[in-house]
């Protein structure tokens, strides 16, 4: 009996034993699985794919509409203004009437220089008869050479007087034609200071009415100094295209094209000033207007562009997130040009078609799973026609 028992303990301990290291095994491994966090969801994004198209070379700047004329109409004669023409506010046409001053007083004085010119003449014939008389009296010996210079010196002196009185009827004349004041250009009329039946003084101080050609116009606007040698070189190969906005929500800006660029640099605000020549036959633009000028320069084939919200900024530099066919997401660092209308150009680090995520950058890290929502308005929305993108795009295979 004893000796069965002493077999049995060692065998009952060691069974005891592994029991209880099950138990523990079991019980660790449970909570292991329990304590295990669950796999992250993908990111929802916004994606648009890189897209190429023709890219206009641009400036941007702020200017003011200018009249290319503007007269100030005063009057070159004294007198009481008779009557007013036109209606202030108006458009006029060049060579018409606008204002008629009191004419009688300078038909009085045309009248009288007309006299005074025809006397003149009767009296220079009968000067002229005259000399020639005493000259051949003189040549037969019948009067002396003093009496025959003397006529001579008074019909000469006659003739003086002729001319001058033609000189007076002239300028009797030209005081009675700027009676009548005619607009020297066609264009808008501003407001009238005048009145009939006001006394006109000839050259006052203040216009009678200020005249402004409104088309053509002139928008002029500055550049910065740096971009001198880029308007120049492009002027020298034809035309520059200039575009005047009146708002950002303008949707049909007015064309003309860079007619001017100043002889020298404003050392005070290092820049160059410069003027476009809009035909302006709708009169959209008004003189002392500001406008935002785009000064197209050329265009640039075969740019790549992205939207803007693409482009992030880290401690290396620029980068986007690219879309890999697996659905998840690599960061690629980026080379990026002119901004366009919320889009930009890369000009190195992409390829057409991959597909750049542009909403939801805050949650991702490189290697992060994805779950594209949807596409954004803009730069290639139509996305390629194979697959999402990957990471051999930019080595220039296709997935």
């Amino acid at each position: 009996m004893k000796r069965s028992l002493g077999c049995r303990l060692p065998d009952a301990l060691l069974c005891a034993f592994f029991m209880m290291m099950s138990a523990l095994l079991f019980v660790s491994c449970s909570q292991g699985k329990e304590d295990r966090p669950p796999p992250k969801p993908p990111a929802p994004i916004t994606v648009a794919y890189a897209s190429e198209r023709n890219v206009p070379v641009q400036l941007t700047a702020i200017g003011n509409v200018e009249a290319i004329e503007t007269i100030q109409v005063k009057s070159q004669v004294v007198g009481v203004l008779h009557k007013v023409h036109f209606q202030e506010g108006r458009d006029v046409a060049k060579g018409a009437l606008l204002f008629t001053i009191d004419p009688r007083p300078y038909e009085a004085q045309v009248k009288q220089a007309e006299a005074n010119l025809a006397r003149d003449k009767a009296q220079l014939a009968y000067a002229v008869e005259q000399a020639g008389r005493y000259g051949e009296l003189f040549k037969k010996g019948y009067v002396a050479k003093e009496q025959e210079e003397q006529y001579r010196t008074n019909a000469a002196a006659l003739e003086a007087v002729v001319n001058a009185d033609k000189a007076a009827l002239d300028n009797a004349r030209l005081q009675l034609q700027y009676c009548y004041i005619y607009s020297p250009l066609a264009g808008r009329t501003g407001n009238l200071n005048v009145n009939e039946g006001n006394l006109i003084k000839a050259n006052a101080d203040t216009a009678m009415i200020v005249l402004n050609q409104l088309s053509p116009i002139y928008v002029t606007f500055s550049l910065p100094e740096q971009n001198l040698g880029e308007v120049k070189k492009y002027l020298a190969q034809g035309k520059i295209a200039v575009e005047a906005s009146i708002s950002k929500d303008d949707r049909l800006p007015e064309r003309g094209v860079l007619t001017f660029v100043d002889n020298n640099v404003d050392s005070a605000t290092g820049t160059i000033k410069l003027k476009g020549t809009f035909t302006n036959m709708n009169h959209k633009l008004w003189p002392g207007q500001f406008v935002s000028v785009l000064l197209t320069l050329t265009t640039r084939p075969h740019a790549l562009l992205v939207p803007t919200s693409a482009i992030q900024t880290g401690q290396s530099g620029q980068f986007v997130f690219v879309v890999k066919s697996d659905n998840t997401v690599e960061s690629r660092p980026v080379v990026t040009g002119p901004t366009i209308n919320e889009e930009t150009v890369i000009d190195q680090g992409l390829n057409p078609g991959a597909t750049v995520v542009t909403d939801g950058q805050m949650r991702l890290i490189p290697g992060a799973k994805v779950e594209i929502r949807k596409s954004a308005p803009g730069a290639g929305k139509k996305g390629p026609p194979q697959a999402v993108g990957d990471i051999d795009t930019v080595k220039g295979k296709r997935p």
